[in-house]
């Protein structure tokens, strides 16, 4: 247990707000959901707290799923669940970038569509330099595909921020993270204060949440400040050496993690291959 606890205290330093563990428990599965695709209205951000406000960035339409990925949802397509957290309704976890690149392919193809990705296990991608993953397959895309895919980070962000129906919140879909996410503070027995605290979060049973507990954004998307870290596309690139090719992005904040996390404009960070029992994902498609 010691040995975990170091593993996953290095995690929480990494990534700066404490966003990643594995743990054991199970939950109550509930009624099937409908995780339906949500269209996002393109154009211009309007939120001002989005770090691409005010910049010439254009987003086009494109479609999103109304919760994160669950653990029902990833057994149908992948087999099992490898969620930590074992539940229908919960969101699937525990899953690496590549992982969810797989599910975007294999649900793809179960439903008739072109796969966005093509996915090369034999070629290590060159780009990709961290020591840390040993996986580094080659992974380019399908652009004019009608497959699923992981949102890029500018459209992550733009649905996250209420597109063109934003009002403007701080977190997806209000100013308080209690009311739209769940988060360490949250998501266990009791609601906690203090400082982080791995044993006070243990402690207190902490765990992911029933998709759709909280309050929708001004798009009708659930879950997108909280409960799993969703990946994205993209390579996360460090600004001030302007270099990417260690980790890929993910967005939202879990959990386990700091309302920080939660905040439409934080950027994470973490290995491709990495996994966590907050790291999932919501699939997007192009229109």
């Amino acid at each position: 247990m010691r040995k975990i606890f170091l593993f996953l205290l290095l995690l929480y330093i990494i990534s700066i707000s404490g966003c990643s563990r594995n743990i054991t428990d199970t939950a109550n599965n509930t009624d099937e959901i409908v995780n339906e695709l949500i269209l996002v209205e393109g154009g211009s951000f309007v939120n001002t707290h989005s770090k691409y406000y005010g910049k010439d960035i254009i987003i086009e339409d494109f479609y999103i799923s109304k919760y994160e990925i669950t653990g029902y949802e990833w057994k149908q397509i992948m087999g099992d669940n490898p969620s930590e957290f074992k539940g229908d309704n919960l969101p699937v976890e525990s899953v690496s970038w590549y992982d969810a690149i797989e599910y975007c392919n294999k649900r793809s193809i179960k439903e008739g569509l072109e796969p966005y990705y093509n996915i090369d296990k034999e070629s290590k991608d060159p780009n990709n330099i961290s020591e840390f993953d040993d996986i580094k397959w080659t992974v380019t895309i399908n652009e004019n595909a009608n497959g699923y895919r992981l949102p890029t980070e500018a459209e992550w962000e733009y649905a996250a921020s209420g597109g063109q129906k934003s009002k403007n919140f701080k977190y997806s879909g209000g100013n308080n993270p209690d009311d739209v996410g769940w988060y360490w503070r949250n998501s266990g027995d009791k609601y906690l204060s203090g400082d982080w605290s791995w044993p006070m979060i243990e402690a207190n049973n902490n765990k992911t949440q029933p998709v759709g507990s909280m309050e929708p954004n001004e798009l009708g998307l659930y879950d997108i400040s909280g409960n799993v870290r969703e990946w994205c596309w993209d390579w996360y690139i460090d600004t001030e050496n302007e270099f990417g090719g260690f980790f890929r992005i993910w967005k939202g904040g879990g959990w386990i993690g700091d309302d920080k996390c939660l905040e439409i404009s934080y950027q994470g960070k973490f290995e491709a291959s990495g996994k966590g029992a907050d790291t999932g994902l919501r699939v997007c498609r192009s229109k």
